[in-house]
């Protein structure tokens, strides 16, 4: 059983998912690569229980990681995976990533 802080790994502040945000709704994190779609809205709503947070929906993609070399020696990043939160249009905004 995997606890709501390893599931929900970090949030992502990108430019791209800032306009989401704004348009639509969608919040970005970077989950565990074994969490399913159940957990992760489960994880989201309990974590922020706080801003009665009701999730509509959610989104995975898998990242490969890209082959980065210094010099002669090849590396690679590790995969991760990353999902789209959309909240329900009568719930609460998560605050930790509006502006104070």
């Amino acid at each position: 059983m995997k606890t709501i802080y390893s599931t929900i790994r970090q949030p992502l502040i990108t430019e791209k998912s800032t306009i989401l945000r704004e348009k639509d709704g969608s919040y970005c994190f970077k989950v565990h690569p074994n969490a399913n779609k159940h957990e992760i809205a489960t994880a989201i709503e309990q974590l922020f229980e706080k801003d009665k947070v009701k999730v509509a929906r959610v989104r995975t993609a898998r990242v490969q990681g890209k082959v980065k070399r210094l010099g002669r020696f090849l590396g690679r990043r590790p995969s991760w995976k990353k999902a789209w939160v959309t909240l329900t249009p009568d719930s609460g905004d998560i605050q930790f990533f509006e502006a104070s």
